[in-house]
C-alpha cells in the first residue's frame, strides 16, 4: 500500500507542477523516480525516457504508465497514469475557464511569461545530465561529434526525433549482436 501512495504521490506532484505540458514535466518526474524514490537510476531513467519518445502519444503518461507498472504493476501503472493525467484535467476545465476571462490583464500575461523561464531552465538543466552521461559514456569528443550530427539532423534536416531515436536504438542493438559474436568467436 505505501508503494501506491508514494506513486501516488510521486506523480500527483508532476501533474500538479508541470506547466508547460509532457516535455517541461520530464525533469520533475526524473527527479521524483531518479532521485526522491530511487525507483530507477539515471541511466535507466534515460532509456526509458529514449524509447518513450519514439512512442505516439505525450510523453508523461507514457513515462508514468511505465513507471507505475515497474514499480507495482498493473493496479501501479493504472494509479500513476490517473493521478498524472486527472488533476490536469480538472485544472485545464477551472484554469481556462477563469484564465479566459482574465487574459487580458497584465498580471495574467506576466504569470504566463514568467514560468517560461522556469520550465526552459528546468529542460537546460536535464539536458546537461544528459551531456554529461554522454560525455563519460562515449567520450567528450565523440559526444561532442554526435550531439552536432544529431543537431544538424533535428534543426537543418527537420527529421522527427522519434525516427532519429529509432534508428539510434536499431544500431545499437545491431552493435551489441555484433559485440556478442565477437565475444563468442574469441572464445572459440
Amino acid at each position: 500500500m505505501k508503494t501506491q501512495w508514494d506513486l501516488f504521490i510521486a506523480f500527483f506532484r508532476v501533474g500538479m507542477l508541470g506547466f508547460g505540458g509532457g516535455p517541461a514535466s520530464i525533469p520533475l518526474i526524473q527527479k521524483e523516480v531518479v532521485e526522491k524514490y530511487k525507483w530507477m537510476n539515471e541511466e535507466e531513467f534515460g532509456d526509458i525516457l529514449a524509447i518513450a519518445n519514439t512512442l505516439p502519444g505525450p510523453v508523461a503518461t507514457k513515462l508514468a504508465g511505465y513507471i507505475g507498472y515497474r514499480v507495482a504493476g498493473i493496479p501501479g501503472m493504472l494509479n500513476a497514469i490517473l493521478i498524472n493525467i486527472v488533476p490536469t484535467i480538472i485544472l485545464l476545465i477551472i484554469l481556462l475557464t477563469s484564465l479566459s476571462s482574465f487574459k487580458d490583464f497584465d498580471w495574467v500575461r506576466g504569470m504566463a511569461a514568467g514560468v517560461v523561464p522556469v520550465v526552459g531552465m528546468m529542460m537546460a538543466v536535464l539536458t546537461w545530465q544528459f551531456i554529461k552521461k554522454a560525455g563519460k559514456g562515449f567520450g567528450w569528443t565523440k559526444a561532442i561529434i554526435i550531439g552536432a550530427v544529431l543537431f544538424v539532423v533535428l534543426q537543418f534536416l527537420h527529421i522527427h526525433p522519434g525516427i532519429v531515436i529509432a534508428v539510434l536504438l536499431i544500431l545499437a542493438l545491431s552493435m551489441k549482436d555484433k559485440e556478442k559474436d565477437n565475444r563468442e568467436g574469441d572464445r572459440a
